[in-house]
């Protein structure tokens, strides 16, 4: 799929409490829990569940939310397909970011192991 500008500013305005409570209903439903989702998020930005709580409060943007995040150095170990886009190919950095976070999220989905999200070996 071919990403466009109109598709990355729509990225970048979403804000990161309008899609939380998807990435939370996405991952309880396949036995996995909001604590397993949290340390996802923390490892991939640095925002521990109290700063976590406060940006979905706030109801910042992605380009908001990624903006002030401290990103895993491991970061771009994170590859594979999601929503049609090949992640390791998306040239828009926030939309690369926000695809990050997705990725993550679907693994945690399908029952993969903590160790192997978090890009431990």
């Amino acid at each position: 799929m071919k990403a466009t500008i109109e598709h990355d500013d729509r990225i970048a305005k979403m804000t990161f409490a309008s899609v939380y409570p998807h990435y939370l209903t996405k991952v309880e439903k396949k036995g996995r829990t909001k604590e397993e989702l949290h340390q996802v998020i923390e490892w991939l930005t640095g925002y521990n569940e109290g700063k976590l709580q406060q940006l979905i409060e706030e109801k910042v943007t992605f380009e908001q939310f990624f903006r002030s995040a401290q990103l895993n150095e491991n970061a771009y170990l994170i590859t594979g397909v999601i929503c049609g886009y090949r992640v390791e190919e998306i040239t828009n950095s926030l939309t690369q970011q926000v695809r990050y976070l997705d990725k993550l999220v679907d693994e945690l989905a399908k029952g993969r192991k903590m160790e192997k999200i978090l890009r431990a070996g």
